[in-house]
């Protein structure tokens, strides 16, 4: 698989992979996919997924990410016919960037081994059952103030209910953002925006462009948005000392800047969120998420207002928001944020998104608590794979990270809540030290 040798076809251009590392700028891009060399620079903004993920594998071979993000690959490929320029040389490996071929290799025929075992089939019942749940919830949450009032108790209880059938339906969104419920792409698409849409008045292509690039380049500055802090945090090993060493300040510049964590994301990502949502529809003139999201703000008044009035509405939803965002907030980040957090190394597929992630144990609640994104591992080495397959998955993926050295690491949900808060110290204090002696 490293080794190159095969033929290429009649008459197309050869390439090095010198050559097409060059081609890595904002108006010149170049990427490989099964040795095929393809020129995306104009069509980059036409890409469905956005123009940012497909950019960050400019000038590198993007075989593993496509195979992963693309649960139809054979329609893709039609799309990718006009942009094909050659291939890479006969006397070219198959990877770039020194990439050990025996992980490749050895990850590629995992994939098939969970393809042909039916990993990637849906259960219709399982996703009608959680949307059902989640519809039961937003019913109950009117059903309490119908029967007891809008007291200060039934609003409590009622603003609960919503937090969880908002967080719940965060998770449902997701599935169907990763086209990993339907066959059919288009299906996966609509269904999504009804969910992110009406159910909880986002965007579905905002999220798309956003998320995708964290699946693409996990934990990796400036191609992974889940780790721009702007200069609210530092994360990982190597930013605090950048900034340290620099004498850059920022926002809570003193070394237990962890309690910043409990309380500021949760309460300033609704607000930002909000904003950017709001700002990224009006200006792409996104009108059908625009209405989509609407309708959600629509609906949620007209069941609200006759119990709280137009500004106690908001309240209601503004405190349901801050409670979902701690929610949010915590399970998504105890994969990440005490993981390994740098600059672009160009690793394969599979260690790069196993440095970047780890998996919380196996239960009935961290299953439904996490949206069983406590199969971080899984879920980022198979995007695609519905999300109730990623036990089954598991045991193999460990199995080869074991052959390889590769650490496959699995701790409990209270351990994982713990680690987001040391990482976070860890970080301060290596910050401080790095601005009081550097």
């Amino acid at each position: 698989m490293g080794g190159g040798g095969q033929q290429p076809e009649p008459g197309s251009s050869l390439y090095t992979w010198d050559e097409v590392q060059k081609h890595n700028h904002r108006r010149d891009k170049w990427l490989v996919i099964n040795r095929k060399v393809y020129n995306i620079t104009d069509w980059a903004t036409r890409h469905p997924g956005g123009v940012r993920v497909i950019s960050h594998y400019a000038g590198e071979d993007a075989t593993d990410a496509f195979h992963a993000f693309h649960p139809e690959p054979e329609f893709v490929r039609k799309f990718l016919k006009p942009l094909l320029i050659g291939e890479l040389a006969p006397s070219e490996p198959s990877l770039d960037r020194q990439k050990n071929a025996a992980i490749v290799q050895d990850f590629r025929a995992l994939r098939e081994r969970v393809e042909k075992e039916g990993l990637f089939r849906t259960d219709p019942l399982f996703f009608c059952l959680y949307l059902g749940h989640i519809l039961l919830l937003e019913a109950l949450a009117l059903l309490v103030l119908w029967y007891w009032g809008s007291g200060w108790i039934q609003t409590l209880l009622c603003a609960v209910i919503l937090t969880t059938a908002q967080s719940q339906a965060g998770w449902l969104q997701h599935d169907f953002g990763h086209l990993s419920v339907f066959k059919k792409s288009r299906w996966n698409h609509l269904v999504h925006k009804f969910i992110i849409g009406h159910l909880k008045g986002a965007s579905a292509n905002w999220w798309n462009h956003r998320h995708f690039q964290h699946h693409a380049k996990p934990n990796i500055f400036s191609k992974d948005p889940d780790v721009n802090m702007l200069h609210t945090l530092v994360l990982g090993n190597t930013q605090p000392v950048e900034y340290g060493i620099k004498k850059l300040k920022y926002l809570p510049y003193n070394h237990q800047h962890q309690y910043f964590f409990l309380i500021g994301p949760p309460l300033l990502i609704p607000v930002y969120f909000s904003i950017q949502i709001m700002y990224t529809m009006v200006s792409r003139r996104d009108w059908v998420d625009l209405a989509w999201s609407m309708s959600y703000y629509l609906r949620y008044f007209y069941c609200y207002v006759p119990y709280y009035g137009f500004f106690g509405s908001i309240a209601l939803v503004t405190f349901v928001r801050f409670l979902e965002s701690h929610w949010f907030v915590w399970v998504t980040q105890m994969n990440h944020i005490p993981m390994d957090i740098d600059h672009e190394k160009h690793q394969d597929w599979l260690t790069m998104q196993l440095v970047a992630t780890c998996n919380i144990e196996q239960s009935f609640f961290n299953d439904w608590f996490s949206g069983h994104l406590n199969f971080q591992i899984e879920h980022h080495l198979f995007p695609t794979m519905p999300r109730h397959n990623y036990w089954r998955a598991a045991p193999m993926v460990r199995a080869v990270c074991e052959k390889h050295g590769i650490p496959y690491q699995v701790k409990s949900l209270w351990r994982g809540f713990s680690d987001i808060v040391s990482s976070l110290k860890k970080s301060g204090d290596l910050w401080l030290d790095a601005y009081l002696h550097k």
